[in-house]
């Protein structure tokens, strides 16, 4: 059966807001829409973006941002296919570069060398930041480096010490590969695979044990779970039924009604915040090295209709930053607003605070930049069409749609790819 966004998903279709935190907590950005907001945390100020890069200004929704380990670089990547790195001492775009096709996802290497991209054909394509002019840059910059091939590839971590880049696809899969010292000249190689859920991976992260080298993969999927992984040799550690634990599951229901959205989790493991569809909130976990068990401790709530989108943290604060919100849905004419939570939380077994607008770090100043409003209170019908908006625009990356055959043909021929047979030659 046709589903019923088939013939006009495109109008319908909605991005969720995202949010990244630089690793120092110098600053954050909140990518809505087209629309990339920044706040300098140390500064006070909300930033201006300046793209001289030579290319244009994103024009449709973002799908991917990051910050690069040391915070000094930033990428955007958006639907209309531009990849944007940006230097963050300035906050100037340095670097415009172009895809055939949509980029689901963007990573920058720990020396902040070079930027990975994946597009939804789940091609990974890697190019340097130390060659060409900055000057209108385009797809001819970029390599491709290796693939989920047809398998849309939905995350890209790089592992704690950057000789490995972890990616996860629509297809159940996990590949972990060893990123080459130069990666446009050697070839890479496989390490393993992680090999488990029973549907789509949305997430992942890294956590390292303070008394050992040894890092282990954190995953998400649309199977309700969460799950733990000796990445260099593919083998699963545990596994975490986080749907059924939060609350969200009954034997009667679906398991993708509990999908994992997003996760983050601090470096030492101590804790780890899950998003869930359909969850006004986060589910905390922990994990114990020692037994090599991930323990399921709470929900924290941050309001009634609060169900957020994308979820962030830095590598030396114990603080865990919320985005909720969507694209405007252009068929309805109407703009929906971007929401910001921050919870502050040592432990699962320790405090946990939601932090007031006046104790967010950047205060109400911070709120205002992001959010493009301070005080949230009072507009509960605001919220709650942010909040539907969100829930929708997460449906439509999860769930994949149905077109009839007429409707194929039709998209096909308004796609507009453009083939470089010369790569091939």
């Amino acid at each position: 059966m046709e589903d019923e966004e088939g013939a006009h998903g495109q109008e319908a279709e909605t991005s969720p807001a995202l949010i990244a935190i630089n690793p120092l907590e110098k600053c954050v950005v909140v990518a809505i829409g087209s629309e990339l907001r920044a706040f300098d945390l140390e500064g006070y100020k909300t930033v201006s973006l300046i793209d001289d890069s030579g290319g244009p200004p994103h024009t449709e929704d973002i799908r991917a941002i990051c910050f690069g380990k040391g915070g000094s670089l930033f990428a955007s990547a958006a639907n209309d296919k531009f990849v944007k790195v940006w230097a963050t001492d300035s906050w100037s775009c340095i670097r415009t570069v172009k895809s055939e096709k949509r980029v689901s996802s963007v990573a920058i290497s720990h020396d902040e060398q070079y930027v990975l991209f994946a597009d939804k054909f789940g091609v990974i394509w890697v190019f340097s930041l130390n060659v060409g002019d900055g000057n209108g840059s385009t797809i001819k910059d970029a390599a491709p480096l290796f693939g989920h091939y047809c398998s849309i590839i939905t995350s890209l971590k790089y592992s704690p010490d950057g000789q490995y880049i972890a990616s996860a696809d629509r297809d159940f899969k996990i590949r972990v590969t060893s990123f080459p010292k130069r990666p446009l000249e050697e070839a890479h190689e496989i390490q393993s695979f992680c090999l488990g859920h029973t549907d789509y991976v949305t997430c992942l992260s890294f956590i390292s044990s303070p008394d050992s080298d040894q890092p282990f993969l954190l995953s998400g999927s649309g199977d309700s779970t969460v799950r733990l992984w000796d990445f260099l040799s593919g083998c699963q550690l545990d596994t975490c039924e986080i749907g059924l634990k939060a609350g969200l599951l009954g034997l009667d229901q679906e398991e993708t009604t509990a999908a994992v959205t997003d996760l983050c989790a601090y470096p030492d493991g101590s804790l780890i915040a899950v998003a869930i569809w359909g969850l006004k909130g986060v589910a905390l976990l922990s994990y114990n090295f020692a037994d090599r068990v991930l323990s399921f401790s709470k929900v924290v709530t941050a309001g009634h209709v609060f169900a957020p989108t994308s979820l962030g943290i830095s590598s030396t604060i114990k603080r865990i930053w919320m985005a909720m919100g969507a694209s405007d849905r252009k068929s309805h004419g109407r703009s929906v607003l971007a929401c910001i939570t921050v919870i502050e939380a040592l432990a699962p077994d320790e405090m946990i605070r939601v932090l007031e607008d006046g104790e967010v770090p950047g205060g109400k100043k911070m709120l205002e930049g992001l959010q493009g409003r301070t005080d949230l209170a009072g507009e509960e019908t605001a919220v709650a069409m942010a909040a539907e908006e969100a829930i929708a625009a997460i449906r439509n990356l999860l769930v994949k749609r149905q077109f009839s055959v007429e409707d194929r043909e039709s998209r096909k021929k308004g796609r507009g790819d453009r083939k470089h047979k010369e790569r091939y030659n």
